[in-house]
């Protein structure tokens, strides 16, 4: 499949956004006309530069208010489009997008537009252009992609095919099923975007919110089906306007669209398999067998994986090695033992594993990704890394490389385990590790760990969640990252408010619910006001059969606990009729209480230790992460930051 992209959803110059375009890896690329008018670049160096980047220009956009015209005003819309098409015989683009009036002048005529874009025609084919007509979903007449088909039909002209554009087409509640008994040959160009489903006015929609695909909640898989069926042989392009896109780093925001497209081509062909199987074609690849044309659209398979099915370690970075191991003691962990060649320890406790290294050379990388803003003097850790177990740890890995993710370049010694990893968006190191089987994972050994089995009644028996923040710009990518390389499911996102701002959650988990990973979305430094510069902290859910004797026995150890108000107790015996001891239990301990139609949830908060704080959870049936319970802790630890970022400031 060729793949494409349109200069609007980039940041930066047309000659940056060239350049990151061919290092991403895509074939070509659509010029938007703003872009080249702001450019001091000329058309023909343009041209040049996209050869020697490997780029082909596949498109030219948009035409506008070039059709549906009252018969005085067409003349002058044939005049612009000599002078358009003049401009694309410079630049070198075959194919110009004309698009649907709306205007509120806007001609009804079927009848006089087919003739006018008869006529469009024969002026582009007068200079070597085709025009490819797309129906705006704000259209004045034509908003509908049949319309628009049926008015190309009509129009009869070798030089003038149709633009699809799956936005235009899902926004207003369109069927695609229509696309696949399209003549493929008619079909000029594709464009795709996704995008969250909103209650908004559809040309807001459009030109704010917008998302590459997977990242929404189109289903592009269907259209992509049709698409195939219909012969469609050309470019398959993303057509993105999203306000934070625009402001993200150009090669990030590249990598990321590549990634969606190779991600909705191989879901595509799993989706089209049985008709593979029935008919004859290309190993690896799916065309339209319907119209028997050979120059087909081919789809490339990525190597196939299945979800997770649990945690291998989570590794935690930090400054202040005697904190972090005192808050895993306090919480039950015991040291495994040293890594033999790295200055790293594991902790163990049931089924969980986490690794302990300092900062130092191998701190996150790309710190400006980084969520958090750290001020220089707090202590930090930090999640660094997170192991999954995978059936296949070869084929995760290529897959990952495959979608655009960079690897992890670690060291080993002869005879040391091999980990493959990649860095996920935000600058953790992602490893894929074998799935549960006999014996201690050759890893483990490195450390002189011989058997898991200790003996010890462990009352933390492994992880229920870990929570990642992201920065609001990448929030989208974080979530196709994990979709893609992961196979994660999206669940629907939440917002809980705190005293920084709005905290937007999204939970994303493998199918059994072995791996859940809320992704938050954080406060930018806008929203935080005085409480810039004040970590956004992550944590680990660490999963336990008994949380109170787990608080107990961390009291007694001298762990801090996240302070939970008097205010918050008060409320339990108002929302669930608590009896006031098992309330008196609760607030001994500093637990918290949720209840949901399949049962309870107790969980305790440690303090923060830098970026990171852990929770302890006990599941009774209960389903959700405690959401009732999230503005408690947020109001909690803005106060104890403000707190200690006010005293550092003080000695500063």
């Amino acid at each position: 499949m060729r793949t494409s992209i349109a200069t609007v959803c980039l940041s930066g110059t047309l000659e940056e956004k060239l350049d990151a375009v061919a290092s991403a890896g895509f074939d070509g690329v659509e010029i938007f006309t703003q872009d080249l008018l702001v450019s001091p670049t000329a058309p023909e160096e343009v041209r040049a530069r996209a050869a020697d980047l490997g780029l082909c220009l596949d498109l030219y956009q948009p035409f506008r208010n070039g059709v549906e015209l009252a018969p005085d005003k067409f003349d002058d819309a044939l005049r612009r489009l000599r002078r358009t098409a003049e401009l694309m015989n410079r630049l070198g683009t075959p194919t110009l997008l004309v698009c649907s009036n709306v205007s509120p002048d806007a001609v009804a005529d079927d009848d006089l537009v087919a003739e006018q874009l008869h006529r469009m025609g024969e002026v582009a084919a007068d200079h070597g252009v085709r025009l490819a007509y797309e129906a705006l979903a704000w259209g004045t007449h034509v908003h509908g992609h049949d319309h628009a088909h049926r008015l190309v039909l009509a129009a009869d002209h070798p030089n003038v095919g149709t633009c699809l554009d799956s936005f235009h087409i899902l926004s207003r509640g369109g069927d695609p099923a229509s696309i696949q008994d399209m003549d493929g040959d008619k079909i000029f160009f594709v464009q795709l975007a996704d995008a969250p489903l909103m209650r908004l006015d559809v040309l807001s929609w459009s030109r704010h919110h917008r998302v590459f695909p997977g990242e929404g909640d189109f289903d592009l898989v269907d259209v992509m089906t049709r698409l195939v069926r219909s012969g469609y042989s050309g470019p398959v392009s993303l057509e993105i306007f999203n306000d934070s896109f625009r402001q993200a780093d150009v090669v990030r925001t590249a990598v990321d669209g590549l990634r969606s497209l190779r991600w909705l081509e191989d879901r595509t062909r799993s989706a089209m398999a049985s008709e593979l199987s029935a008919s004859p074609g290309t190993e690896g690849s799916v065309g339209a067998g319907t119209r028997g044309t050979t120059d087909r659209l081919e789809l490339q398979t990525l190597p196939k994986i299945s979800a997770p099915s649990g945690w291998d370690f989570v590794e935690l970075r930090t400054t202040d090695l005697g904190d972090t191991t005192r808050l895993l003691h306090r919480l039950g962990f015991r040291l495994g033992g040293h890594h033999r060649s790295k200055d790293v320890q594991v902790w163990l406790q049931g089924d969980v594993r986490v690794v302990v290294s300092e900062a130092g050379e191998g701190t996150r990388r790309q710190p400006d990704l980084d969520p958090r803003e750290r001020p220089g003097r707090r202590p930090v850790a930090e999640i660094a890394g997170l192991g999954y177990e995978v059936e296949d740890p070869a084929a995760a890995y290529q897959r990952a490389l495959q979608l655009g993710s960079d690897p992890v370049n670690r060291s080993e010694l002869p005879g040391e385990a091999v980990l493959r990893g990649v860095w996920a968006p935000d600058g953790t190191e992602i490893f894929f590790g074998p799935a549960p089987g006999a014996g201690v994972p050759a890893w483990l050994e490195e450390f002189g760990v011989e058997s898991e089995a200790t003996g010890f009644a462990d009352l933390i028996t492994g992880i229920d969640h870990v929570n990642v923040a992201q920065k609001w710009q990448h929030y989208d990518e974080g979530v196709l990252f994990y979709t893609s390389v992961l196979a994660l499911e999206a669940a629907a996102a939440q917002d809980v408010p705190g005293p920084s701002g709005l905290v937007r959650s999204q939970v994303m988990r493998s199918p059994d619910g072995a791996v859940r990973m809320p992704l938050n979305l954080a406060p930018t430094a806008a929203e935080q006001g005085s409480f810039v510069g004040v970590a956004y902290p992550e944590h680990i859910a660490l999963a336990s059969t008994d949380v109170r004797e787990v608080a107990r026995r961390a009291m007694r150890r001298g762990l801090e606990f996240l302070t939970v108000p008097e205010n918050y107790y008060e409320d339990l015996v108002t929302r669930f009729d608590l009896d006031p001891a098992t309330v008196a239990e609760l607030r001994e301990l500093n637990l918290l209480y949720d209840r949901d139609e399949h049962g309870e949830f107790l969980h305790f908060y440690t303090r923060t230790l830098g970026d990171l704080f852990m929770e302890v959870v006990e599941r009774r049936g209960y389903q959700g992460f405690g959401a009732e319970d999230a503005p408690v802790r947020l109001a909690a630890q803005y106060r104890l930051q403000s707190r200690e970022t006010s005293a550092e400031q003080r000695w500063t």
